[in-house]
C-alpha cells in the first residue's frame, strides 16, 4: 500500500516576487572545521564540513597544491586534506593556485590553521572559514574584489576514535548501518564530532544475516574524557537496541588503524576465526565492548574510516596512507 505524503507547498504564486534580505551577502560560513592529529602532532588531517560543495571543490582544487597538503580528497560533503603538520610559503597565482594552506601549528590542546588566498578564494579564506561552528578564535583580513587575503583559525586539537559494529540485526528486523548512524548522530557534539560512516563488505560466511557488511564509525574526540563519554553512551545505546546475541563492538584511538590492515584484508577475502579478531584486537590495543561473533567484521572495519566507496567493494585491499606528498 502507497502512503501518500503531503508536500509543503512554495508559498509564492505567478503574481507575487519575494523580496529576499540577506544578512551578510558574501559570506558562506563552513558548518564546521576539524583538525585531527597523531599522536606525535607530526600530521593532521584537516576536515571541513561545507555548506557550499561548489565553493568547497574549488578550495579542494586550490589547496591540494599547498606544499603542506600531502593528500585532498572528498567525502560527501567533507572536504579532507591530511597534511604535514608546520609552515609553508605559497605561492599564489590568480586561477591557477588562487588559494591555499600557509601553516597548521599545533599549540597544547589547540591547533592553529592560517589560510590565503586571492579575489573570491580570500573570502574563503577569512570569513567562510572564521564564521564556522567550533572555531575558538580567528584573525582575518579584508577580503573580496582584487584583496590578497590571509585569514588565521583557531580550533580545538582532536583524536581520531574509530568504532566499528557488527551483527546487530537479525534475520527478521533491523541494519547495523542505520541503527549505528542514527545513535553516532544523537552523539555528535562539539566535544566528539561525527565525522564519518563507512559500510565495509566483507567474505560472504553461512552466518551472516544478508549481505555480510560491517559498519565503521569515525569521531574527533578533543580529549579522553569526551572519549570515554562518547564509547560508554554508544555502548548503552547499542545494548538497547541490538536485535542480536551476537554483536560485536570495538574501539579504537589510532590516526591511520594500520596495525589492523592485513587482518581486515584477510576478512574480506576468506573466512576468519573469532580467536584471530580476539588475538588481533589484544595486540593493537582495541578495546572490545561486546565479544559477540560480529567482532570479526567489527575489527575488520576500522581501517575503512572516511573511504565509503571504497569499503564497499569486494576483495578491495586497502592501502596505507601516503606520507609524503604525491
Amino acid at each position: 500500500m502507497l502512503i501518500t505524503t503531503n508536500l509543503n507547498a512554495c508559498a509564492l504564486d505567478d503574481n507575487h516576487i519575494q523580496e529576499i534580505t540577506l544578512d551578510d551577502p558574501y559570506t558562506v560560513p563552513y558548518r564546521g572545521i576539524y583538525a585531527i592529529c597523531d599522536a606525535k602532532n607530526e600530521y593532521a588531517e584537516i576536515i571541513e564540513h561545507s555548506n557550499c560543495y561548489g565553493g568547497a571543490a574549488w578550495s579542494l582544487h586550490h589547496y591540494s597544491k599547498s606544499p603542506l597538503v600531502l593528500k585532498a580528497r572528498s567525502t560527501g560533503n567533507m572536504i579532507r586534506y591530511f597534511m604535514k603538520i608546520g609552515t609553508s610559503r605559497l605561492e599564489l597565482k590568480s586561477s591557477v593556485a588562487a588559494a591555499g594552506i600557509e601553516s597548521v601549528i599545533v599549540q597544547g590542546d589547540e591547533v592553529e590553521i592560517t589560510y590565503a588566498g586571492l579575489g573570491g578564494g580570500g573570502v574563503g579564506a577569512t570569513r567562510c572559514r572564521a564564521f564556522a561552528e567550533g572555531v575558538l578564535r580567528h584573525e582575518i583580513s579584508e577580503s573580496g574584489g582584487e584583496k590578497c587575503a590571509r585569514g588565521i583559525i583557531v580550533v580545538p586539537r582532536r583524536d581520531r576514535i574509530l568504532i566499528g559494529i557488527d551483527d546487530t540485526d537479525s534475520k527478521d528486523i533491523g541494519a547495523t548501518w542505520t541503527l549505528t548512524h542514527n545513535i553516532a548522530r544523537k552523539l555528535d557534539c562539539q566535544e566528539t564530532i561525527y565525522l564519518s560512516h563507512a559500510l565495509v563488505q566483507l567474505y560472504p560466511v553461512p552466518e551472516k544475516t544478508q549481505n555480510c557488511m560491517s559498519t565503521v564509525l569515525e569521531f574527533g574526540c578533543v580529549d579522553k574524557k569526551a572519549k570515554s563519554k562518547l564509547v560508554d553512551s554508544f555502548k548503552k545505546a547499542l545494548k538497547k537496541y541490538s536485535a542480536s546475541s551476537q554483536t560485536g563492538m570495538v574501539v579504537l584511538s589510532d590516526f591511520y588503524a594500520k596495525g589492523i590492515y592485513e587482518y581486515s584484508n584477510r576478512c574480506r577475502t576468506e573466512r576468519v576465526l573469532k580467536a584471530d579478531a580476539l588475538h588481533c584486537a589484544e595486540e593493537n590495543g582495541v578495546e572490545v565492548l561486546f565479544d559477540g561473533n560480529g567482532i570479526i567484521g567489527a575489527l575488520a572495519s576500522l581501517p575503512w574510516f572516511g573511504r565509503p566507496e571504497e569499503s564497499i567493494i569486494p576483495c578491495t585491499e586497502i592501502k596505507p596512507m601516503v606520507m609524503e606528498r604525491v
